[in-house]
């Protein structure tokens, strides 16, 4: 599982994946604070997401585990949108 932080949108109107109304956001991935590490990637949005959140990432073959995703090109999905990270008892993010 990757953390990341959505930055954008990727708009694609001609896709090989063949899932309707799919949507597309570009992700920083980030420390577990939400400090971005100015790392970007493309992840399928299967739950929802909004600008500056911070969201849980599955990647590479987990990515293609879903009824949706199943046996799509598809490399990262948001699978969780983080409401709060504690760290050793201390919170490091809260929504």
């Amino acid at each position: 599982m990757i953390l990341g932080t959505v930055v954008g949108t990727v708009v694609a109107e001609r896709r090989a994946d063949q899932i309707e109304a799919a949507k597309y956001l570009l992700i920083d991935q980030c420390l577990q604070n939400g400090t971005g590490k100015n790392n970007f990637l493309v992840a399928l949005d299967m739950i929802g997401a909004g600008p500056g959140e911070v969201v849980l990432l599955s990647q590479g073959s987990a990515a293609r585990q879903t009824d949706l995703t199943d046996n799509k090109p598809m490399d990262a999905i948001i699978v969780g949108i983080i409401d709060q990270i504690d760290e050793q008892g201390t919170v490091v993010y809260k929504k």
